[in-house]
């Protein structure tokens, strides 16, 4: 083998792993960004259910201060209040 076969493999064997290292580092800049994407959408969804509880307790109080939904003594009615709002309507 001649040194010139020599370093054309070595040129060769150099631009591979230099593909390989920007392709790592492009892994890794992707990685870097879904993981700052994961962290806003778990502070966002934080935030959404504890704005869902503030309305779910509002929703609450109004239907608890309206005749509207307040139950009668009968007993062919059922008392429909016993339940709190979030069971209904899948709140946690």
């Amino acid at each position: 083998m001649s040194s010139e076969d020599g370093d054309m493999e070595n040129q060769a064997e150099l631009e591979e792993k230099t593909r390989l290292i920007n392709q790592v580092l492009e892994l890794q800049h992707t990685l870097e960004d879904l993981s700052a994407r994961v962290d806003a959408v778990k502070e966002e969804n934080l935030k959404l259910k504890s704005e869902n509880q503030v309305l779910g307790q509002y929703i609450e109080n109004l239907m608890s201060a309206s005749s509207v939904f307040q139950t009668t003594d009968t007993k062919s009615k059922r008392n429909v209040m016993s339940l709190p709002l979030s069971c209904c309507l899948g709140w946690d």
